[in-house]
């Protein structure tokens, strides 16, 4: 068959690290249907039946599917193995790969779509000089409780580009990953600086403490968007590790169940 006639594969993704039950049905990278939906956490019994009505409701069987995504946190410890044993036990059931997906960096690539799209000039009007070529650093937030967030920092521009890691998924204090920010701030050029440090997601239990970043940096705009995890950018990522063949053992995979580093754990015993 002509490779541009070939049918476009069709992948599931899923995530439950967060209170939303995000799932979609990707063509390729290309959104089908999503759902997302808040189960109060009480992930476990509405899984199954909401995944059943994403596909039925599109008319999307499991002979269409061809590789299965899946947010493998980090995030809420029960949530995220909901999401792992479910995506497994399909992938087994029905012989299709299965990939992992960091639910930080899902997070963070809708995040930083919501906000630059909410920036978006209105049909008819001109894009200005300045939102051109806008490079930010994103920092997604997952409330941990106690001062602590699940978080990570990444860098991009927009929803149609690959996000950079800089820094990895972890359990942080919050206070003292404000001040790791803008130390690796304090170390760049004006030229190197990025446009603005975007904090999404849980941002609301600790607005306080980010916000001490725009003092401590003026220089840099900081920004705090309220962001909930939706199914579509969990797919976005799943499918271009299906699409590059980069699979997980279904029989190995695992939740990552990111733990603090040592010394903030004694810092927060004493």
């Amino acid at each position: 068959m002509n490779e541009e006639h070939k049918p476009r594969q069709r992948f599931l993704a899923l995530d439950t690290s967060t209170a939303v039950l995000a799932a979609a049905v990707m063509s390729e990278e290309s959104l089908v249907a999503e759902s997302n939906t808040r189960a109060d956490r009480n992930h476990a019994v509405h899984v199954v039946q909401a995944l059943k009505d994403l596909m039925e409701n599109n008319q999307i069987t499991k002979e269409d599917i061809a590789g299965i995504a899946v947010g493998i946190g980090p995030g809420s410890y029960t949530g995220v193995r909901i999401a792992v044993t479910a995506a497994k036990t399909l992938a087994w059931a029905w012989d299709v790969p299965v990939t992992a997906v960091s639910s930080l960096a899902a997070l963070a690539m809708g995040g930083l779509s919501s906000y630059v799209s909410d920036k978006e000039p209105a049909v008819g009007q001109a894009r200005s000089v300045e939102d051109n070529g806008n490079r930010y650093w994103v920092v997604p937030l997952m409330d941990a409780r106690r001062g602590q967030a699940y978080t990570a920092l990444f860098e991009g521009d927009g929803p149609n580009s690959a996000l950079h890691r800089m820094e990895p998924d972890a359990i942080r204090l919050v206070d003292g990953w404000v001040d790791a920010i803008a130390s690796l701030l304090s170390e760049l050029d004006s030229s190197s600086a990025p446009s603005g440090i975007l904090f999404v997601g849980d941002v609301e239990p600790h607005r306080q403490t980010l916000e001490k970043l725009q003092t401590m940096q003026p220089e840099v705009e900081v920004h705090l968007l309220s962001y909930e995890m939706e199914g579509r950018y969990v797919g976005k990522l799943g499918a271009a590790r299906l699409l590059q063949g980069e699979q997980n053992d279904v029989h190995t995979l695992l939740p990552n169940y990111t733990q603090l580093a040592e010394a903030e754990a004694n810092l927060l015993r004493k």
